[in-house]
């Protein structure tokens, strides 16, 4: 985030945000000591943020701009998905896997779980996890993450990925993004592994580490531009707390990655607290 201009401490900016939200402007706007200060995701639509402003300025009302911005929205939608490549490719992924496992069934299923799955006997038996690594299947570390086994599940981890993952991407780079991607990922599917389960997936591991990631960086570096409701940080660390307990499965929310859950979660404190401490260091 960048600072653009200090408003006047009790100055109605409601409208001013509905014509930003309207020409999709990330924007924030903060109370200071002296006043409100408005911030900007992207300085490259400073020119366009200035314009509004000035207009609001005058006092000319915002909302008539809205019909001469409709033809540009599948540009800037473009633009927008341009700037989070790696949180876009990770959407694009996981969708199209799902798509394929509709298609290929188990046999699509069984070439991203962490280790190979086949059947002997008629029962179920599982690879070892350094045998495969060692043949070289080292995807399967990461894979996991981008099998998901109904709509439910698809929707709600993508929802998320989505939000947190915009924030770390335009705030601190695609290298950071896929950084997190890689190292929460694997560390969700080997937690998740090691308490002795196999068949598992989905990117909820790495949500809860964007999570975690967003939340300490707002928290403890309040001008970084990152932000996350508070309501919304309990309802996630409730939601996976409740997914522990016995309840959980007596509403039918029993077979969840809880470790993988957790072990995310600790990747993103990790990365949360580094990158803050590396901000606050460098003031």
């Amino acid at each position: 985030m960048h600072p653009v201009m200090l408003l006047p401490d009790h100055a109605d900016t409601s409208e001013l945000r509905q014509a930003l939200w309207r020409h999709r402007i990330g924007h924030r706007i903060t109370d200071e000591a002296d006043g409100q200060l408005l911030w900007i995701a992207d300085p490259r639509q400073l020119g366009e943020l200035k314009a509004l402003l000035e207009r609001w300025q005058r006092g000319e009302p915002l909302v008539l701009q809205q019909a001469a911005q409709r033809p540009r929205t599948m540009t800037h939608s473009l633009a927008s998905l341009k700037q989070v490549p790696v949180t876009a490719l990770m959407i694009v992924i996981s969708l199209v896997i799902f798509a394929l496992i509709g298609v290929f069934g188990d046999q699509l299923i069984v070439t991203l779980t962490i280790v190979p799955i086949g059947i002997s006997g008629g029962e179920l038996v599982f690879g070892n996890l350094t045998q495969t690594l060692t043949s070289g299947q080292v995807w399967r570390l990461l894979s996991p993450a981008f099998l998901h086994f109904g709509w439910m599940h698809l929707i709600f981890n993508l929802m998320w990925v989505w939000y947190f993952g915009r924030q770390v991407e335009a705030l601190q780079g695609s290298r950071i993004m896929l950084l997190l991607l890689i190292v929460a990922g694997i560390g969700a599917n080997v937690a998740q592994y090691a308490t002795g389960t196999v068949l598992f997936g989905g990117m909820s591991g790495v949500v809860y580490a964007l999570l975690a990631h967003v939340w300490l960086m707002s928290r403890r570096v309040p001008q970084s531009g990152f932000f996350v409701p508070q309501m919304l940080v309990v309802f996630m660390l409730g939601w996976m707390v409740f997914t522990m307990t016995d309840m959980a499965g007596s509403v039918g929310f029993g077979n969840v990655a809880n470790e993988a859950h957790l072990g995310g979660l600790l990747v993103g404190l990790v990365t949360g607290w580094y990158y803050s401490s590396r901000r606050l260091k460098n003031r």
